[in-house]
Protein backbone atom coordinates (compact mmCIF):
# COMPACT_ATOMS: atom_id res chain seq x y z
CA UNK A 1 0.00 0.00 0.00
CA UNK A 2 2.99 2.64 0.27
CA UNK A 3 3.01 2.95 -3.63
CA UNK A 4 0.08 4.65 -4.09
CA UNK A 5 1.05 6.94 -1.30
CA UNK A 6 4.29 7.66 -2.44
CA UNK A 7 3.12 8.75 -5.62
CA UNK A 8 0.17 10.99 -4.31
CA UNK A 9 2.63 12.63 -2.17
CA UNK A 10 4.77 13.76 -5.56
CA UNK A 11 1.21 15.04 -7.31
CA UNK A 12 0.51 16.64 -3.97
CA UNK A 13 3.93 18.58 -3.92
CA UNK A 14 3.57 19.67 -7.55
CA UNK A 15 -0.05 20.87 -7.76
CA UNK A 16 0.17 22.48 -4.04
CA UNK A 17 2.57 24.92 -6.01
CA UNK A 18 1.66 28.92 -6.03
CA UNK A 19 1.62 28.45 -9.65
CA UNK A 20 -0.88 25.81 -9.58
CA UNK A 21 -3.14 26.27 -6.53
CA UNK A 22 -5.19 28.86 -8.11
CA UNK A 23 -5.95 26.40 -11.18
CA UNK A 24 -6.32 22.83 -10.00
CA UNK A 25 -7.21 21.00 -6.64
CA UNK A 26 -5.96 17.96 -5.38
CA UNK A 27 -7.88 15.52 -2.75
CA UNK A 28 -6.12 12.72 -1.00
CA UNK A 29 -8.08 10.82 1.67
CA UNK A 30 -8.13 7.12 3.06
CA UNK A 31 -10.92 5.79 4.97
CA UNK A 32 -12.26 3.05 7.07
CA UNK A 33 -15.62 1.23 6.45
CA UNK A 34 -17.29 -2.01 8.77
CA UNK A 35 -20.00 -3.02 6.82
CA UNK A 36 -22.51 -6.36 7.45
CA UNK A 37 -23.09 -8.10 4.61
CA UNK A 38 -26.18 -10.21 3.58
CA UNK A 39 -27.60 -12.24 0.51
CA UNK A 40 -27.10 -15.24 -1.28
CA UNK A 41 -24.50 -16.84 -4.28
CA UNK A 42 -24.83 -19.89 -6.81
CA UNK A 43 -23.00 -21.22 -9.86
CA UNK A 44 -24.60 -22.47 -12.69
CA UNK A 45 -28.12 -21.85 -11.35
CA UNK A 46 -27.68 -24.44 -8.36
CA UNK A 47 -28.95 -24.26 -4.85
CA UNK A 48 -28.01 -20.37 -3.10
CA UNK A 49 -25.51 -20.41 -0.79
CA UNK A 50 -26.70 -17.95 1.79
CA UNK A 51 -24.57 -15.29 3.23
CA UNK A 52 -24.95 -13.42 6.40
CA UNK A 53 -22.49 -11.42 8.54
CA UNK A 54 -24.04 -8.98 10.24
CA UNK A 55 -23.13 -9.28 13.99
CA UNK A 56 -21.06 -6.16 15.26
CA UNK A 57 -18.22 -8.32 16.54
CA UNK A 58 -17.76 -10.57 13.14
CA UNK A 59 -17.31 -7.52 10.95
CA UNK A 60 -14.41 -6.72 9.29
CA UNK A 61 -12.52 -3.20 8.00
CA UNK A 62 -12.10 -2.57 5.02
CA UNK A 63 -10.31 0.14 3.76
CA UNK A 64 -10.33 2.30 0.89
CA UNK A 65 -7.66 4.74 -0.82
CA UNK A 66 -8.79 7.83 -3.19
CA UNK A 67 -7.31 10.83 -5.15
CA UNK A 68 -9.67 13.24 -6.91
CA UNK A 69 -8.37 15.80 -9.36
CA UNK A 70 -9.71 18.83 -10.34
CA UNK A 71 -9.14 21.34 -13.01
CA UNK A 72 -10.74 24.68 -14.83
CA UNK A 73 -11.03 23.51 -18.53
CA UNK A 74 -14.54 23.12 -19.21
CA UNK A 75 -14.27 20.59 -22.22
CA UNK A 76 -12.13 17.83 -19.94
CA UNK A 77 -13.94 16.08 -17.11
CA UNK A 78 -12.51 15.86 -13.61
CA UNK A 79 -11.05 12.23 -12.57
CA UNK A 80 -11.24 10.42 -9.54
CA UNK A 81 -9.80 7.44 -8.57
CA UNK A 82 -10.90 4.89 -5.19
CA UNK A 83 -9.71 1.72 -4.62
CA UNK A 84 -11.69 -0.48 -2.27
CA UNK A 85 -10.60 -3.25 0.01
CA UNK A 86 -13.64 -5.32 0.52
CA UNK A 87 -13.64 -8.75 1.86
CA UNK A 88 -15.91 -10.74 4.42
CA UNK A 89 -17.24 -14.19 5.42
CA UNK A 90 -19.83 -15.87 6.14
CA UNK A 91 -20.56 -19.43 8.04
CA UNK A 92 -23.94 -21.43 6.71
CA UNK A 93 -25.51 -25.18 7.31
CA UNK A 94 -25.44 -26.62 3.49
CA UNK A 95 -27.70 -28.80 2.32
CA UNK A 96 -26.51 -30.79 -0.95
CA UNK A 97 -25.45 -27.40 -2.27
CA UNK A 98 -23.51 -27.96 -5.74
CA UNK A 99 -20.83 -24.71 -5.53
CA UNK A 100 -18.26 -25.15 -8.80
CA UNK A 101 -18.88 -28.83 -9.17
CA UNK A 102 -18.52 -29.85 -5.49
CA UNK A 103 -21.67 -30.76 -3.44
CA UNK A 104 -21.18 -29.66 0.52
CA UNK A 105 -23.51 -30.61 3.30
CA UNK A 106 -22.96 -29.08 6.96
CA UNK A 107 -21.23 -26.08 7.84
CA UNK A 108 -19.16 -24.24 5.74
CA UNK A 109 -17.37 -20.74 5.33
CA UNK A 110 -17.79 -18.62 2.70
CA UNK A 111 -15.29 -16.44 1.85
CA UNK A 112 -16.06 -13.13 -0.30
CA UNK A 113 -13.52 -10.66 -1.88
CA UNK A 114 -15.12 -7.96 -3.71
CA UNK A 115 -12.70 -5.71 -3.75
CA UNK A 116 -12.47 -2.99 -6.82
CA UNK A 117 -11.61 0.32 -8.04
CA UNK A 118 -13.62 3.07 -9.44
CA UNK A 119 -12.80 5.22 -11.93
CA UNK A 120 -14.81 8.71 -12.14
CA UNK A 121 -15.05 11.24 -14.98
CA UNK A 122 -17.73 14.14 -13.81
CA UNK A 123 -17.91 17.72 -14.15
CA UNK A 124 -19.01 20.06 -11.87
CA UNK A 125 -22.27 21.85 -12.34
CA UNK A 126 -22.38 23.99 -9.27
CA UNK A 127 -18.93 24.70 -7.46
CA UNK A 128 -19.77 27.16 -4.16
CA UNK A 129 -21.41 26.87 -0.75
CA UNK A 130 -23.32 24.28 -2.93
CA UNK A 131 -21.55 21.18 -4.55
CA UNK A 132 -23.20 19.29 -7.86
CA UNK A 133 -21.17 16.74 -9.31
CA UNK A 134 -22.34 14.65 -12.77
CA UNK A 135 -20.52 11.98 -14.68
CA UNK A 136 -19.78 8.14 -15.39
CA UNK A 137 -18.30 5.72 -13.21
CA UNK A 138 -16.02 2.61 -14.20
CA UNK A 139 -16.51 0.22 -11.21
CA UNK A 140 -13.55 -2.78 -12.26
CA UNK A 141 -14.09 -5.72 -9.96
CA UNK A 142 -11.56 -8.07 -9.38
CA UNK A 143 -12.16 -10.73 -6.92
CA UNK A 144 -13.39 -14.50 -5.64
CA UNK A 145 -16.04 -16.02 -3.73
CA UNK A 146 -15.26 -19.50 -2.30
CA UNK A 147 -16.80 -22.04 -0.26
CA UNK A 148 -13.46 -24.21 1.31
CA UNK A 149 -11.55 -25.03 -1.95
CA UNK A 150 -13.54 -24.24 -4.56
CA UNK A 151 -13.08 -20.82 -5.85
CA UNK A 152 -14.92 -18.60 -8.74
CA UNK A 153 -12.99 -15.31 -9.82
CA UNK A 154 -14.67 -12.25 -10.68
CA UNK A 155 -13.52 -9.98 -13.07
CA UNK A 156 -16.32 -7.50 -14.92
CA UNK A 157 -16.35 -3.71 -14.90
CA UNK A 158 -20.08 -2.63 -14.43
CA UNK A 159 -20.54 1.08 -16.13
CA UNK A 160 -22.35 3.35 -13.45
CA UNK A 161 -23.62 7.22 -13.32
CA UNK A 162 -22.54 9.39 -10.93
CA UNK A 163 -23.84 11.84 -8.56
CA UNK A 164 -22.32 13.78 -6.02
CA UNK A 165 -23.92 16.83 -3.96
CA UNK A 166 -22.23 18.46 -1.08
CA UNK A 167 -23.68 21.53 1.04
CA UNK A 168 -20.99 23.76 3.12
CA UNK A 169 -22.75 25.60 6.25
CA UNK A 170 -20.51 28.97 5.02
CA UNK A 171 -17.85 30.20 7.30
CA UNK A 172 -18.22 27.04 9.51
CA UNK A 173 -16.00 24.28 7.88
CA UNK A 174 -18.66 21.75 8.31
CA UNK A 175 -20.96 20.14 5.45
CA UNK A 176 -23.05 17.53 4.59
CA UNK A 177 -23.56 15.46 1.35
CA UNK A 178 -24.17 12.26 -0.78
CA UNK A 179 -22.52 10.31 -3.25
CA UNK A 180 -24.26 7.78 -5.24
CA UNK A 181 -23.26 5.58 -7.96
CA UNK A 182 -27.36 4.00 -8.12
CA UNK A 183 -27.42 3.15 -11.85
CA UNK A 184 -25.85 1.10 -13.91
CA UNK A 185 -25.72 1.03 -17.37
CA UNK A 186 -24.39 -1.24 -20.72
CA UNK A 187 -24.14 -4.22 -18.95
CA UNK A 188 -26.01 -7.48 -17.15
CA UNK A 189 -24.51 -7.01 -13.91
CA UNK A 190 -25.94 -4.47 -11.55
CA UNK A 191 -23.86 -2.64 -8.86
CA UNK A 192 -25.48 -0.08 -6.43
CA UNK A 193 -23.78 2.77 -4.26
CA UNK A 194 -25.00 4.75 -1.76
CA UNK A 195 -22.58 6.98 0.95
CA UNK A 196 -24.36 9.89 3.30
CA UNK A 197 -21.89 12.11 4.99
CA UNK A 198 -21.30 14.71 7.52
CA UNK A 199 -17.68 15.93 7.72
CA UNK A 200 -15.64 19.14 8.98
CA UNK A 201 -12.69 20.45 6.88
CA UNK A 202 -9.99 23.00 7.90
CA UNK A 203 -8.90 26.45 6.50
CA UNK A 204 -5.63 24.46 5.36
CA UNK A 205 -7.58 21.61 3.86
CA UNK A 206 -7.10 18.84 6.32
CA UNK A 207 -10.63 16.95 6.49
CA UNK A 208 -12.71 14.49 8.37
CA UNK A 209 -16.08 13.14 7.88
CA UNK A 210 -18.24 10.19 8.41
CA UNK A 211 -21.13 8.83 7.86
CA UNK A 212 -23.22 5.72 6.25
CA UNK A 213 -22.15 4.02 3.09
CA UNK A 214 -23.75 0.91 1.47
CA UNK A 215 -23.16 -0.94 -1.43
CA UNK A 216 -25.03 -3.83 -3.30
CA UNK A 217 -24.33 -6.05 -6.72
CA UNK A 218 -26.29 -8.50 -8.79
CA UNK A 219 -23.95 -10.83 -10.90
CA UNK A 220 -25.69 -12.62 -13.51
CA UNK A 221 -23.72 -15.28 -14.80
CA UNK A 222 -20.61 -13.67 -14.29
CA UNK A 223 -18.17 -16.52 -15.15
CA UNK A 224 -20.89 -18.93 -14.12
CA UNK A 225 -21.70 -16.86 -10.59
CA UNK A 226 -24.72 -15.81 -9.98
CA UNK A 227 -24.82 -13.41 -7.02
CA UNK A 228 -27.15 -10.95 -4.57
CA UNK A 229 -25.12 -9.54 -1.92
CA UNK A 230 -25.76 -6.24 0.07
CA UNK A 231 -22.88 -4.10 2.46
CA UNK A 232 -24.05 -1.25 4.57
CA UNK A 233 -22.20 0.12 7.74
CA UNK A 234 -20.74 3.44 9.21
CA UNK A 235 -16.83 4.37 7.83
CA UNK A 236 -15.04 7.49 8.35
CA UNK A 237 -12.67 9.34 6.34
CA UNK A 238 -9.34 11.30 6.51
CA UNK A 239 -8.27 13.47 3.63
CA UNK A 240 -6.39 16.69 2.69
CA UNK A 241 -7.24 18.78 0.09
CA UNK A 242 -4.83 20.86 -1.80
Amino acid sequence: MRTPWIVASIFASFFSSSSYSDFVGLNIGSSFWVPGVSGSFNSSNNSNVPVSNRATSDRKSNQSFSVKFEHPIPALPNVKFQNFALTNSSTADLNNVNFNGTNFNGNHTSNLDLSHNDLTLYYELLDNWVNLDLGLNLKQIDGDISVRDETIGINETIPQIYISARFDLPTTGFYVGADLQNISILSDNKAENSTLMVGYETSSGLGIEGGYKSFSINLDNASSLNAQLEYDGLYVNGYIHF
